[in-house]
């Protein structure tokens, strides 16, 4: 039974030299000239604009995360389903506390608020002159001119 799969073994072993002399050979023939144009950016035969790499938002990893936990989970679940009434009471006790768990977390990325797109905007603390440090200045009372502490007055000014 081994040298059965010694045959196959051996089969990969020489499909993966064969791929790497493959590569070896081609990188020590061509000829090595880097120049702008084929350092760019290729889009579909335009000349690129601006930089190719972009940034995204990190809601869309922790959406992603969530999709790919609900969807192992459900890879989980469906089997089970499928022979539920010849596992007992046991099994279903402990796929009912995985799902509890599941529901935990997904309650807890909730409530954090994680999975709110749009999110309120932050309070930056300012200075106004006389008073301090406000958190945040109210819409109908008229409040001095404040300049936020990030840009200047990172220290009270003394009276």
């Amino acid at each position: 039974m081994l040298a059965e799969f010694g045959n196959i073994l051996l089969f990969l072993i020489v499909g993966i030299l064969f791929v790497a002399m493959s590569l070896m050979v081609a990188k020590f023939l061509r000829p090595d000239r880097p120049n702008a144009e084929k350092l760019a950016t290729y889009e579909c035969g335009e000349t690129p604009f601006g930089s190719a790499r972009v940034q995204f938002n990190n809601r869309f990893y922790i959406i992603g995360l969530m999709f790919l936990i609900f969807e192992v989970e459900i890879l989980l679940l469906f089997p089970w389903v499928m022979v539920f009434q010849e596992i007992g009471w046991y099994a279903f006790t402990a796929m009912i506390i995985f799902v509890f768990l599941i529901f935990i977390g997904f309650a807890y990325e909730l409530g954090k608020g994680h999975l709110q797109w749009d999110l309120p905007k932050p309070v930056i603390p300012t200075y106004v002159e006389g008073v301090g440090v406000v958190e945040e200045a109210d819409e109908e009372e008229e409040s001095p001119v404040a300049e936020p502490i990030m840009e200047t007055n990172l220290n009270p000014k003394p009276n």
